[in-house]
């Protein structure tokens, strides 16, 4: 979640070339499919992937993952988010997601368009500003990636039309980002993208965590990549708790198995984004600026000394949303607000919840008379869910006076 919400949305369209796949595909040379694998590597590398790799639908780790799902919904650390609940047999086997998928290709987009500052967290220094995640303040990016993951499939089906016709017979593809029960950054790990850190977003040791992804899951009987298991991999991660620490809520936490997993009714971009009702007020002031999302854990991390920037222009901030105050946001109308996150992945929070996010970040902001005033004004004009916020936050501001 993080950086990156839970894994579910409507499924898009299934693509295919033919009905079905020829017996000649299942034929064919093994060193076929290395060489069209080691293309489709180069191709989504030009496409401005960072990274990508293969991995089989029946990987067992989907059925490991289901244990710790399981694990986490009885203890009732998904909060309201109730879709963890449904399709588990999906999230067990990917490949009842699409017939005849025979491996998935899963790649990375890296999102910062600015190196922030190593280990530290210069957002607590902006305490009048509101606090958009990274990965947020451009284009949605789940259509980004899909788009992208289209592109790459449709250059894939013209190599095989040109120099497989076997495999263009029956070809099959469905491109995914965070818009399906998958596994996705398990996924992603057993496909050689990165391991888990403790935080629970994946991370890679040239490219750090700042990155956001997708999968491709295709008819075509690829080789899956070979990589380290979870448990070797974690070790990148050895003693340092940086991110453990400095998370506001703490809700990163260790489990009765030993594993880390976050609590996400006290994370603070579970809190800000999917939570529809009232924020704990027990919660309120740690959640300080941040109005949508929150990336404490990210920035903190020694590995994104090695964070790359993008290289597309779809994550460049818009209207400004990179520095800009609480009290601009706080002028917006409804009008306004869903003018400006068109395309956004904000509007998904909707503008009551919006509008709450950033009365509880002017609550806990330093005391202003202008701050007081602009809540008193706009108050009649919101939710009365949104109006409890304010409340809190003004007499949050009353008690600095």
């Amino acid at each position: 979640m993080t950086a990156h919400p839970a894994n579910h949305g409507t499924l898009i369209p299934l693509y295919a070339n033919d009905a079905s796949q020829s017996s000649e595909a299942l034929q064919s040379s093994p060193s076929d499919l290395v060489a069209l694998k080691a293309w489709i590597k180069t191709q989504a590398l030009a496409l401005g992937f960072g990274d990508c790799g293969v991995i089989e639908p029946h990987h067992p780790i989907f059925a490991k993952q289901m244990l710790g799902l399981q694990q986490w919904l009885a203890a009732g650390k998904h909060g309201d988010m109730h879709f963890f609940e449904d399709n588990h047999d999906k999230r067990a086997n990917p490949a009842l997601l699409v017939e005849g998928t025979q491996s998935i290709i899963s790649v990375r987009l890296d999102y910062l368009v600015t190196a922030p500052p190593r280990r530290a967290i210069p957002d607590n220094a902006l305490p009048n500003h509101g606090i958009i995640a990274r990965y947020a303040r451009g284009r949605d990016y789940h259509k980004t990636m899909r788009g992208r993951l289209k592109l790459l499939a449709n250059q894939i089906l013209q190599k095989l039309q040109r120099d497989y016709p076997h495999y263009a017979t029956g070809f099959v593809f469905r491109p995914f980002s965070d818009s399906a029960p998958i596994f996705e950054r398990a996924l992603a790990e057993h496909a050689g993208l990165g391991w888990t850190g403790k935080h629970t977003l994946l991370i890679n040791q040239q490219a750090g965590s700042f990155f956001v992804l997708g999968e491709l899951f295709t008819s075509l009987p690829l080789p899956p990549d070979t990589v380290a298991t979870s448990s070797q991999s974690r070790g990148h991660c050895g003693s340092c708790q940086a991110c453990i620490d400095i998370c506001p809520t703490q809700a990163i936490q260790k489990n009765a198995t030993g594993h880390y997993d976050v609590d996400a009714r006290r994370c603070i971009s579970y809190l800000t984004i999917e939570l529809a009702g009232e924020i704990p007020v027990e919660l309120r002031p740690k959640i300080g600026n941040r109005i949508f999302g929150c990336d404490d854990c990210q920035l903190i991390c020694p590995w994104n000394k090695f964070a790359k920037l993008a290289v597309i222009d779809d994550f460049q901030p818009r209207h400004g949303l990179d520095n800009v105050t609480l009290l601009q946001l706080w002028s917006w109308d409804e009008a306004e607000f869903l003018k400006k996150t068109e395309g956004s992945p904000i509007r998904r929070t909707g503008y009551q919840n919006f509008m709450r996010n950033i009365a509880v970040a002017l609550g806990n902001a330093p005391f202003s008379p202008a701050i007081i005033a602009n809540l008193q004004q706009k108050r009649p004009t919101l939710s009365e869910n949104t109006q409890a916020h304010i409340d809190w936050a003004l007499h949050q501001q009353s008690s600095q006076s």
